[in-house]
């Protein structure tokens, strides 16, 4: 695909910066299940996690594209962006809605890297993806909102200093739509654990950092609201889809990845007298596994250019998640194949990078609710749920 110079150079910087923090390094991290910190402060004294944020307040100003090859080049060069890629997708919610105090207040020192944005406080237990159950409730107490309920899947809750948190602010019997009465909130973490905010972490499959939130009576100012109230689930949509996008470029890098790994695997491992790559049976699915990544790879970039246009890439965005999802997931389990035992061993980090890519298929959203979303929003069929 031809690109500009400016995404070029971007290319050869985030491949630069990843450079530096090669497979040893993830390995450690993930048998102490610790977050990589030394990373996500590489990637901010670089700028990039700042590429969202308007130059006015010491970003980049880069539009999501170019944030999305940022993403793709940290995973195709073998790390993990889910240690940081909150921050630019949450960024979307604040840029969009907040008001000039908070973007004053907390823009810039995102941008040098005194506060983690990292948190996004949405999913429940009990709703899951139906965002609109949600049980958490804010209500309002003079200047302050006091706040009670639960959030799970929060990640990187324990490394951030600010949470996006969404919650009822009026109870769903009273709205006149059932999209109303949920708020927007960005929450200074530092201020309320332990205070009304207890953070408990999960252990997972692959390392996340990820974990669950109880809300006890918790107070924040009511300055923390972002927007106006009960508009909040219309303004994490966008944020939903440039998450979506972003997410998606993830999976094209860790597609890249395993086929790169496969392919010069191929070339070097002698079985029977010659490369293992010499036989069909091996080079067709690392050459089918490359035809669906670079499928995957246009709808990401067309989604997130009609992003970047100021349209509506709900379609989109949910398509390129979803092709990206697969074709990753694919491109792993061929990698794995093409290294027989050797797969599974952790020097290799295959074994690793084939758990973290299992997570996209079913997070953000699942490949289930995507296909619901295409199949009433863009064939209109019947409302499945």
């Amino acid at each position: 695909m031809s690109e500009s110079p400016d995404i070029s150079e971007i290319r050869r910087a985030v491949q630069a910066l990843c450079a530096e923090f090669p497979g040893e390094y993830w390995r450690k991290k993930d048998q102490e299940r610790s977050y990589p910190g030394e990373f996500v402060d590489a990637l901010t004294k670089a700028g990039f996690l700042a590429a969202l944020i308007p130059e006015v307040y010491g970003g980049s100003g880069l539009k999501l594209d170019a944030a999305a090859v940022i993403m793709e080049e940290i995973q195709a060069s073998g790390c993990n962006g889910a240690s940081a890629h909150a921050q630019m997708y949450i960024m979307n919610t604040l840029l969009k809605y907040g008001s000039a105090a908070q973007k004053q207040e907390y823009l810039p020192r995102i941008a040098t890297g005194e506060l983690r944005l990292q948190a996004f406080g949405v999913s429940e237990p009990i709703s899951g993806t139906d965002t609109l159950s949600l049980r958490t409730v804010a209500v309002r107490d003079g200047d302050d909102y006091i706040i009670n309920g639960q959030k799970i899947w929060t990640s990187r809750a324990e490394y951030s200093d600010l949470m996006m948190l969404l919650a009822r602010t009026t109870p769903r019997e009273e709205v006149a739509s059932k999209t109303e009465g949920l708020s927007i909130f960005l929450v200074d973490m530092r201020k309320v654990v332990g205070n009304g905010m207890t953070i408990k972490p999960i252990r997972t499959m692959m390392n996340h950092s990820t974990t669950e939130i109880f809300f006890d009576d918790m107070r924040i100012p009511a300055s923390a609201l972002v927007g106006e109230e009960g508009k909040g689930f219309r303004y994490i949509l966008s944020g939903m889809n440039a998450e979506r996008i972003l997410i998606a470029a993830e999976c094209i890098g860790d597609a890249k990845w395993f086929i790169k790994k496969a392919t010069d695997y191929s070339k070097e491992r002698n079985v029977f007298g010659r490369a293992i790559g010499q036989n069909q049976g091996v080079q067709f699915p690392i050459a089918r596994c490359y035809a669906q990544m670079c499928a995957a790879e246009l709808m990401v970039h067309h989604a997130a250019q009609v992003f970047d246009a100021g349209g509506n890439p709900g379609a989109e965005a949910n398509m390129a998640k979803l092709l990206a999802s697969e074709a990753s997931w694919a491109a792993a389990d061929m990698c794995v194949q093409t290294h027989g035992g050797f797969g599974f061993a952790e020097e290799y980090d295959v074994e690793r990078k084939f758990r973290e890519a299992r997570l996209y298929t079913v997070a953000p959203i699942s490949t289930n609710l995507i296909l619901s979303y295409l199949a009433e929003h863009v064939l209109g069929l019947p409302r499945s749920y």
